[in-house]
């Protein structure tokens, strides 16, 4: 019996896991009380493909109000008209990059992330079940790209970089592919799932 491929990823769902931050390598940021973080969703989507499977990411618009330029995974905050989390992920996968929710089987939802933006981040695992040609979402989305899984799974190519925000050094996670510079939040989730998937 073949192997599935994504079996990295259905282990990593079932193990115990804690939930992941922008603050998580600046330990020392002082968060306000009671604030209150937006619940969002992200897809990430993989594609089984020959040369094996592939993530799909969206790099965003410049013009954006939030994270303008960053690579991320498609996504974006929970509407009132979404029946859940996933439901959030999946319509905003479909709006940004034109994967339709027939064409994804959901796997499971990973640990939530908290940004600096004051979201509350949940990814969802997705398979991409046939393959689709991307179209990116005008205004938003500047270009949709696919890397391999077996990049973002490995541990040992992720560093630790750091730029100045509001005056203070912020650390955080980076994981380049080719041209594509992907850190952040989006580098954070990978390398959770990167670390779980390798236990």
């Amino acid at each position: 019996m073949t192997a599935d491929p994504l079996d990295p990823i259905l282990r990593a769902l079932d193990r115990p896991r804690a939930p992941s931050s922008d603050h998580d390598l600046n330990p020392d940021t002082v968060l306000p009380e009671g604030r209150k973080l937006r619940p969002a969703g992200v897809l990430v989507p993989i594609e089984l493909t020959p040369t094996g499977p592939r993530l799909w990411l969206t790099k965003r618009s410049s013009s954006l109000k939030h994270h303008p330029g960053q690579v991320a995974f498609p996504g974006g905050k929970q509407d009132e008209g979404d029946a859940d989390i996933v439901a959030t992920a999946l319509r905003e996968a479909s709006e940004e990059i034109g994967l339709h929710p027939d064409n994804v089987e959901v796997l499971g939802s990973w640990s939530s992330h908290e940004t600096v933006t004051s979201f509350l981040m949940t990814p969802v695992l997705a398979r991409v079940r046939a393959p689709f040609s991307p179209v990116p979402e005008a205004g938003e989305v500047e270009e949709v790209f696919s890397v391999p899984l077996a990049h973002v799974l490995d541990a040992a190519r992720f560093g630790v970089q750091y730029r100045r925000w509001r005056g203070a050094r912020r650390y955080y996670y980076a994981v380049p592919y080719g041209p594509y510079y992907i850190w952040g939040a989006t580098a954070r989730i990978l390398r959770s799932l990167a670390d779980a998937a390798e236990t």
